[in-house]
């Protein structure tokens, strides 16, 4: 039995090392960016900050309470009382004899210090009841303010999309590429062993050798740029995404195409109403609105009620509280001058920004019709694209068909090689540019 499982292990053992491939497919990647990305987290932060800021907008509605404790000691009194001396009635309980008193007594004066020292304690619990809307105008305000950095999230969160969509499909661009490649390196492998079987028989010249060399040499240079290109690609893409690159990382998703480009066009009128942007837009006109409100509040009159407790120590060791009932009003009146131009600038503002937001809306129109122009000439590329790979083929087999009938020299081989893998390449990036711009028209039609 030793001897069994000694064998097995050295079995083990010498078996090659291999380590299990991490591919991920483009939805993961999506996924991971949005979890793992500084910029999305960044705003996920600023939506929390925004929602405290809302509650404590909130906190303006009820009392606010405060308390306030002075103590204080002088170097003199503030008071000194001085009471001469002199001889004093003796009081035997009848008031009706101090005017006619037979016993006094020596009274030797004094003097009284008075306020020397002491404490004060106040608090107050104070109820606005009207501050010229300005705290319901406040609240309105912070509402905007989450629904706004809401909004900056999910833009962000869909430029994100763009941004990982973009570079996943530029790697797999660049593995169609290196498979191309790979490819033609193959032909011109088996052409050189053609090439190099008629040169020793002595029916071409080592001129034509020599071109199928080069070319094999310089296929394997590019492949070599190619394949370091990749892995760049892939480590930068790992840094995106919030993954650690791995050279077992590969990225793999389905390239082929069938969608047309009419099967994504919608009313861009209706589209412009789901644009996060325009819903930016839409809460600005009303933000404007309720800063103008609250510019007025600061000139009216402030209303508020409450009650308090104080608390005084000032003229011996026993101090004594007091309960206390209150109502202020309070009224700008020089700040009325002022508020009539504060009040116009702020209109001023409010049509500045209507018209940032028509012009803004009318540019976002713009972009939805170039986004679907894009997405039209991408198409028609991509199909180009197919006819040329058609052409390619067919020229490189008529073209290895005549070189082994003597009709055509190696070059015009190398040429319809050359001219297929050029094909082949524009094709992959014709298929890369229009799932790009279908994605791109996808996200600025608010979907």
């Amino acid at each position: 039995m030793n001897l069994k499982y000694s064998i097995i292990s050295v079995f083990v053992l010498l078996l090659p090392f291999s380590v299990k491939a991490q591919t991920y497919s483009l939805d993961q990647c999506i996924e991971m960016v949005l979890s793992n990305n500084a910029r999305v987290n960044n705003k996920m932060l600023e939506v929390e900050a925004s929602k405290e800021a809302k509650k404590a907008a909130y906190t303006k509605y009820f009392p606010q309470v405060s308390a306030t404790a002075f103590t204080y000691r002088f170097t003199d009194p503030l008071i000194n009382m001085e009471m001469p001396g002199g001889d004093l009635p003796v009081y035997d309980g009848n008031p009706a004899n101090l005017q006619t008193a037979s016993q006094f007594a020596y009274f030797p004066g004094a003097a009284i210090p008075m306020l020397e020292e002491g404490v004060i304690g106040i608090a107050t619990a104070t109820q606005p009841v009207y501050a010229g809307q300005r705290i319901s105008t406040g609240n309105k305000l912070a509402n905007i303010g989450v629904e706004v950095s809401e909004l900056q999230l999910r833009i962000t969160e869909k430029e994100m999309i763009l941004e990982t969509e973009k570079n996943f499909w530029q790697i797999i661009l660049l593995n169609k590429k290196k498979e191309t490649l790979e490819k033609y390196i193959n032909l011109v492998d088996t052409l050189h062993k053609e090439v190099f079987d008629a040169w020793e028989a002595g029916m071409v010249t080592q001129n034509d050798l020599l071109k199928v060399k080069l070319k094999q040499n310089e296929l394997q240079m590019n492949l070599s740029q190619l394949t370091n290109g990749i892995e760049l690609a892939k480590m930068a893409f790992c840094q995106f995404i919030g993954v650690e690159y791995s050279e077992n990382i590969n990225f793999v998703d389905d390239i082929e195409i069938s969608e047309t480009p009419e099967m994504y066009y919608v009313d861009h009128f209706e589209a412009l109403k789901n644009r996060e942007e325009y819903m930016m837009l839409q809460r600005s006109i009303d933000a404007e609105k309720y800063l103008t409100r609250m510019q007025r509040g600061e000139y009216l009159p402030e209303v508020a009620i409450g009650v308090g407790a104080l608390y005084l120590d000032i003229m011996d060791d026993s101090g004594d509280g007091f309960g206390m009932a209150f109502g202020t009003i309070s009224v700008p009146i020089s700040g009325w001058w002022e508020a009539k131009h504060k009040l116009k600038e702020r209109r001023i503002k409010e049509e500045q920004n209507r018209n940032r937001v028509n012009d803004t809306n009318e540019k976002l129109m713009l972009q939805m019709q170039q986004g679907r122009n894009t997405l039209n000439e991408a198409y028609k590329q991509l199909q180009l694209a197919k006819i040329s790979v058609e052409q390619a083929d067919e020229n490189l087999r008529l073209n290895q068909n005549s070189y082994e009938a003597g009709m055509v020299n190696v070059s015009d081989v190398l040429d319809a090689q050359a001219q297929l893998q050029k094909s082949l390449n524009d094709y992959t990036e014709a298929q890369i540019q229009y799932k790009i711009a279908c994605v791109n028209y996808l996200q600025i039609t608010g979907r």
